[in-house]
């Protein structure tokens, strides 16, 4: 007998009946794979027998009836992981890491075991990896305790039943592509196998109180089933961020039921492993050059921190008919906007320039906050003029080239007087509300035109 087979959406997990080379769910492209359909087993008897026998029935209680005073937050032992999961990890809660190959997932799962270790037995489950090769990049790491345990195992029901046998109070599965379930035809990797897996270690966190870390890879090309089909399911999404060929890494949170959403925390991998970065803004802004045209600094909300970051522009004459537009760490169409408004309101003739957006650092910036920023570094690349080193700009453009007010203004300048900036263009709405930063000028504008005017103006 033929075994039939489904075509799953590897960004969504959408279910079709046919091959499209666009999800009809989610409308990505080129996401659709086929997988073998997961055997269904027959239900026998009625819906009491899929309780196993002797379990009580599980009976609803009101809200009121449940305490939360027991303490369920723990220390990882990295501060900036702290920061993201919203000021530490929850007892009972599953954690998934995702991120590309090789970026330092691994590094940052075992890396943390040394702190958990000290109040806590920790289960390292890995199916990439021999005891022997976690053992050696353990000993790298300087992760050395008798409550870590480690073990190489890529069977879903043996991995159940040593959970059963330890009884650890973390578990790290790395990664949650080689779990595979043998009651399911699929191989390893596949949407079906990934979330059944992803399931039952949800039921072990949820029922037995255990907290357990996933690791799950993206693979650009979607031929595995990534962290996007797994989203709902796990109480918290960190996605671990960064160019393989740079030493900085963010992670970010996706999704947390704990804490707050979008927060990030910097980390750099050196030889020894990750090490925190407490203040991102200066790592961001090192290296600046000095009186370069193109190039202002803006803040931007991650999460609850400000971080201050360096937006570059280069606007040049196109040589042929077609003007190309570039944006790396800034939404293409945004900067397109901008562009259109920067010559139809600010008087800067940019049609026919290539321009080229760069944000510094691997930040990816998708705030409104950054307009400002964004305009004034394009204006000083076509007019030749440096932006002052010590002035930063922060504010949303409209389509008539007005200036509006953003949220967390005076959080924004507070970080950036930190910094050690003198001046700082912001919108003129509101600005009397902001009250006095010492050693700070601010420079009111209503439209870009007079925010070019007044950052150019300070070079002469």
């Amino acid at each position: 007998m033929k075994q039939k087979t489904l075509f799953y959406c590897t960004e969504c997990g959408n279910e079709t009946a046919k091959w499209a080379g666009k999800c009809p769910a989610c409308g990505a492209w080129n996401t659709v794979v086929e997988q073998p359909e997961a055997a269904k087993l027959p239900i026998r008897g009625s819906a009491k027998s899929s309780r196993k026998a002797g379990m009580p029935l599980r009976r609803a209680r009101s809200v009121t009836e449940l305490e939360t005073d027991d303490e369920i937050r723990f220390p990882t032992g990295m501060g900036e992981l702290d920061r993201v999961l919203g000021g530490g990890a929850v007892k009972g809660s599953l954690v998934l890491v995702g991120g590309a190959p090789g970026i330092g997932k691994s590094t940052l799962m075992l890396q943390i075991c040394s702190k958990l270790c000290e109040f806590s037995k920790v289960l390292y489950v890995s199916g990439e990896e021999s005891e022997h090769q976690i053992k050696l990049r353990a000993k790298r790491l300087r992760v050395e305790s008798d409550q870590l345990f480690v073990v190489s195992e890529t069977s879903l029901g043996d991995l159940v039943e040593l959970v059963g046998a330890e009884k650890p109070d973390i578990l790290i599965v790395d990664s949650i592509q080689t779990l595979y379930n043998d009651s399911l035809d699929s191989p390893a990797g596949s949407i079906s196998q990934v979330k059944d897996c992803t399931m039952t270690l949800m039921q072990l966190a949820k029922g037995q109180g255990i907290t357990v870390f996933v690791i799950g890879h993206v693979n650009k090309e979607g031929s595995i089933a990534g962290p996007k089909v797994l989203e709902h399911m796990v109480d918290c999404v960190l996605h671990f961020e960064g160019d393989q060929h740079t030493a900085y890494r963010i992670l970010r949170a996706a999704k947390n039921r704990f804490g707050t959403t979008n927060e990030i925390g910097v980390f750099e991998m050196r030889d020894s492993g990750l090490v925190e970065v407490e203040n991102p803004s200066e790592m961001l802004l090192s290296g600046r050059p000095e009186d370069a045209p193109g190039t202002c600094v803006t803040c931007v909300m991650e999460g609850a921190r400000p971080v201050l970051a360096e937006i570059q522009a280069l606007v040049v004459t196109c040589a042929g008919g077609n003007p190309r537009r570039t944006s790396n760490g800034f939404d293409y169409n945004r900067s397109s906007m901008l562009l259109a408004v920067l010559e139809k309101r600010g008087g800067v003739k940019v049609s026919s320039c290539d321009a080229y957006i760069n944000i510094i650092g691997g930040l990816w910036i998708d705030e409104p906050a950054a307009d400002l920023a964004a305009v004034i570094a394009l204006a000083s690349s076509y007019l030749d003029r440096p932006v002052p080193r010590d002035l930063a700009a922060i504010g949303e453009v409209g389509l008539t080239g007005e200036l509006r007010a953003v949220n967390q203004l005076s959080q924004r300048i507070s970080e950036v007087r930190r910094l050690g900036f003198t001046k700082c263009v912001v919108p003129a709405y509101r600005i009397g509300e902001l009250g006095e930063f010492p050693g700070l000028q601010l420079i009111p504008a209503h439209n870009i035109a007079e925010a070019i005017r007044g950052a150019l103006r300070q070079t002469q």
